[in-house]
Order: structure tokens, then sequence, then C-alpha cells
């Protein structure tokens, strides 16, 4: 999926850690951007809504905890 990510307003969660260590999400038309917050140049990964509404109900659900 080609993506022009230079409208992107990226973000991360307001409990994020001072140290980095956290992703940002940018939401572009219809689809969902996601990157490194500590190699913002790196590799972005671009997911479908169908496909982020499907993690989000994973992350709510537990299944992606310890």
């Amino acid at each position: 999926m080609n993506v022009d990510l230079t409208r992107a307003e990226w973000r991360k969660a307001r409990a994020s850690q001072a140290n980095g260590e956290c992703v940002e999400v940018a939401f572009i038309d219809d689809v969902v951007a996601m990157r490194d917050s500590k190699d913002t140049t790196g590799p972005v990964l671009v997911f479908t809504a169908r496909e982020w509404a499907a993690f989000k109900g994973g992350v709510q659900a537990g299944e992606f905890d310890n």
C-alpha cells in the first residue's frame, strides 16, 4: 500500500514515557500509519481501517497481555 505521509500528523499516547520508547500513529484519509518514535525517518507500518479496528479490539480484549 503506497500512502503519501507528507500530510501525516504524528501522535503518541499522553501516557508515553519521556525515554522515547513508544510508537506514534497518524490517521491519513482511511488508513492508519504507525512508526517508532525513536526512528522517525525509519519504516512505517500502514493499516486499513478494518485492520486497525481489529488491532484495537485485540488490545481492549487483552489479547496481547503477557
